[in-house]
């Protein structure tokens, strides 16, 4: 066993999606304060490790499915690099560690990272094959992230930041499922049931529901933050155009076949690069200069 196939299972790529807890923080302007930014990185480790945790843990239990996938039978576990006794206990370390890493924040904060853990074992374990329910526990995951940023760093959470939050999350992970479909074809049930429960086009039209959602509740939280700042230009209304191209990308990428890895698209995309770049600059020049 080498060192690097546990760091490939623990999906390094995917951690992209822990900087969430930066949200709430970072859109106040708070992450200039020591004290802040300090207890965000600590949340920001503490969910790597839990979700490569789960990671492990997931790939345990799909093992054989793995097994049938035309990637995912790479996996270390998938593919017998890591035995699965190994992986169970590497498991286990890497969540005990997160929750405790997050307990050094603030107890609330830990009970979010364990909630998330809690959810996405119970994902891996069997809720996943209940249509519907596995995009919900998915995106929930997304959610407890930004959550998990707020309460450690006492940040307050506006409704809108709050419901662009749940949206975005819900429009990602309905956009991977749509991409599967088209990836594995005739084949998307063996590796995932629930694909052969969505009737046809489905995923589409919640596609394209949760993408309209989540652009007119991010308009909203844009136009609330506008409200109060003092600068001349209005940058927060301004980072609506990079992040309303930055979603219709995704949609395109999707429909043209990929977007099956969404956090591969935001780091090979040169489009979705720009647009995110795009959007950061306006949108920390909005917060941090205005």
């Amino acid at each position: 066993m080498r060192l690097g196939s546990f760091v490939r299972e623990a999906r390094p790529r995917q951690w992209v999606k822990n900087l969430l807890v930066l949200a709430a923080p970072g859109a106040s302007g708070d992450l200039t304060v020591g004290t802040t930014a300090g207890r965000t990185l600590l949340v920001f480790v503490a969910f790597c490790l839990v979700s490569s945790g789960t990671y492990y843990i997931n790939d345990i239990r799909d093992v054989e499915q793995d097994r049938l996938h035309p990637r995912k039978r790479t996996r270390p576990i998938a593919s017998g690099e890591i035995p699965l006794g190994t992986a169970a206990v590497v498991a286990a370390v890497l969540l005990s560690t997160g929750v405790g890493l997050a307990l050094l924040t603030e107890p609330r904060s830990a009970a979010v990272v364990a909630l998330y853990g809690v959810l996405t074992v119970a994902y891996s374990m069997g809720l996943k094959n209940t249509a519907l329910l596995d995009l919900a526990l998915v995106s929930s995951g997304f959610v407890l992230r930004a959550v998990a940023g707020a309460v450690a760093t006492a940040t307050p959470m506006s409704d809108w930041f709050i419901l662009c939050t749940m949206f975005g999350s819900f429009f990602i992970v309905t956009g991977k499922r749509f991409a599967e479909t088209h990836e594995m074809g005739n084949d998307a049930g063996t590796t995932r049931r629930t694909l052969l429960v969505y009737p046809p086009g489905y995923l589409a039209q919640l596609l394209t529901l949760a993408c309209g959602a989540t652009l007119l509740t991010y308009c909203l939280w844009a136009l609330e933050n506008s409200d109060g700042a003092e600068s001349v230009v209005p940058l927060h209304v301004a980072s609506i155009v990079p992040m309303s191209l930055a979603l219709f990308r995704y949609m395109m990428v999707i429909h043209s076949g990929g977007g099956s890895a969404p956090e591969e698209v935001l780091l090979t995309d040169r489009a979705m690069r720009l647009y995110a770049v795009a959007w950061l600059g306006v949108y920390v020049g909005a917060v941090y200069a205005g």
